[in-house]
């Protein structure tokens, strides 16, 4: 995370929204429900990339199929499938220890570029990827798949962006091999919206 969240304005349990970008007229939204790894190097078709609005509205649960760890900032956490709200923006986790996996694009592994979200903190505490913003290139990480196969990432970079410019683009393009992209919320938080105004990315490639 690119900064601690304010002590004396503790936010709500929290939103892990992107910034917006232009959606498909003719995407659907994926379904909700946890399921196996896929199967191949690449699904047969892919989603538009997620649109957001803030705040996020609903949130997902379900099996936690796969599992991420981050040795150097201590996340080993369980991982569940996220599809999309109804006006196209990612769902979020409903539990603050939990990461989850945008079903609408590869896979973790696959060829391609997969997004894992995860929320900073949470009214009791700091969640899953309160410390996202200390990892440093050459950092692993690591995805474990329902069918045990470990899927491992190196750290490229980071960067910080406002909801508002959200670099779509550059986080759900194509990639001719596996990469991985994590998010979270960051910057400033705004007490009267009750979310925080920045998302932090991480750009990882396959090790």
């Amino acid at each position: 995370m690119a900064s601690s969240p304010p002590a004396d304005a503790p936010p709500t349990a929290g939103s892990v929204s992107v910034g917006p970008a232009a959606p498909t007229p003719d995407a659907s939204p994926p379904s909700r429900i946890a399921r196996a790894e896929p199967e191949g190097d690449a699904r047969a078709t892919r989603e538009a990339p997620p649109r957001s609005r803030v705040p996020v509205e609903r949130t997902a649960s379900g099996p936690a199929d796969s599992r991420v760890v981050i040795p150097a900032i201590g996340v080993d956490a369980p991982m569940i499938e996220l599809g999309l709200n109804p006006d196209d923006s990612l769902e979020v986790p409903a539990e603050s220890g939990e990461t989850g996996w945008w079903s609408g694009g590869s896979f973790p592994g696959e060829r391609g570029t997969a997004v894992i979200a995860g929320h900073v903190d949470s009214t009791s505490g700091p969640a899953v990827f309160f410390r996202l913003g200390e990892l440093d290139a050459g950092d692993e990480i690591q995805v474990t798949a329902r069918s045990g196969r470990v899927k491992r990432f190196i750290v490229e970079r980071s960067k910080q962006a406002e909801k508002d410019d959200f670099p779509t683009r550059e986080v759900y393009e194509a990639t001719a091999g596996p990469s991985l992209r994590l998010i979270t919320c960051t910057g400033e938080f705004a007490e009267q919206a009750g979310h925080y105004e920045d998302n932090l990315i991480v750009f990882a490639r396959a090790a």
